[in-house]
C-alpha cells in the first residue's frame, strides 16, 4: 500500500462525513485507526432454512479462506457460522430489483458505501481496479450505493473518480444495510461480505481495506480455490 493513510482521513473530513451522514439520517460512518473495529460485531442466531443449514456446513472452509486474509484485508473474519446471503435485496445496474441469487455459480465481494462516508470514497477506486483486474465469469465486486435521494450524486462520485469497471447498485432505502445491522454482521460503513457462489457468506469485514493490493487478489484467488 503506497500510502497508509490513504483509507484514514484527517479528523476534520472524518467529522464532516458524520455531520453529513447525520443530516442524510444515515448511520454512522465506521473510522478507526486500526482495522480490527469489526470484531465487536456480534452475530444473530442463523435460521433453520435449508440453505442456512446448507451453509453452516462451510464453517471449516470459511475459516480456511479468512486465514488466507492478510496484511491489508487482514481484518476480514471468517462467518461463524456461514448463513445463506441469497434474499439480499437491491436494485441493479439496470435499475431493476434483484438479490445475490442472481449472482448464483459467482463468488462476489459485496461492498456497501455511501458518497458522505470518507473512508467510503477512498476505497472504491481499490474496489474499482479489483474488479478490472479480477473481475470473471467466477467472481465479481458488487458495490451498493445506500446514499438517500436519487442517482445524480452517487453517478456523479464515480465519473469523477475515474470507476468504470463496477457496475452501478442501489438501494436509497437503508434496507440492505439494515438487514446487514440485524444479522449482526454490519456496525457502519463500508461494509465488505465475501459471498461464494452458492450464496453462502464466507467472511466478512467492517470498515475500509485496500482492495486493490496483492493482500487482497491473494484473498480472491483463494476464495475461488475449490479446494480452499
Amino acid at each position: 500500500m503506497a500510502d497508509g493513510n490513504r483509507f484514514f482521513p484527517a479528523p476534520r473530513l472524518i467529522l464532516a462525513a458524520l455531520v453529513a451522514g447525520a443530516l442524510a439520517g444515515a448511520v454512522a460512518v465506521y473510522v478507526s485507526e486500526s482495522r480490527s473495529g469489526n470484531n465487536a460485531a456480534s452475530q444473530v442466531a442463523v435460521g433453520d432454512s435449508k440453505d442456512d443449514v446448507a451453509c453452516a456446513a462451510k464453517s471449516e472452509r470459511a475459516k480456511k479462506i479468512a486465514a488466507a486474509a492478510t496484511g491489508e484485508v487482514a481484518a476480514l473474519l471468517p462467518a461463524d457460522p456461514p448463513q445463506s446471503m441469497k434474499s439480499l435485496a437491491f436494485n441493479g445496474p439496470d435499475g431493476k430489483p434483484m438479490t445475490i441469487a442472481d449472482h448464483a455459480g459467482k463468488t462476489v465481494l459485496l461492498n456497501l458505501w455511501a458518497t458522505w462516508c470518507a473512508p467510503c470514497r477512498a476505497e472504491m477506486p481499490a474496489l474499482d481496479a479489483l474488479q478490472k483486474e479480477k473481475g470473471s465469469d467466477a467472481f465479481q465486486v458488487v458495490a451498493v450505493n445506500v446514499d438517500a435521494g436519487d442517482d445524480v450524486k452517487p453517478k456523479k462520485f464515480l465519473k469523477d473518480t475515474g470507476v468504470e469497471a463496477l457496475g452501478y447498485y442501489r438501494d436509497s432505502t437503508m434496507a440492505l444495510f439494515n438487514e446487514l445491522k440485524t444479522r449482526g454482521l454490519a456496525l457502519g460503513l463500508p461494509v465488505a461480505m465475501l459471498i461464494d457462489g452458492e450464496g453462502c457468506l464466507i467472511a466478512h469485514m467492517n470498515g475500509p481495506a485496500e482492495w486493490s493490493g496483492p493482500d487482497a487478489k491473494r484473498l480472491v484467488e483463494a476464495a475461488l480455490n475449490p479446494s480452499g
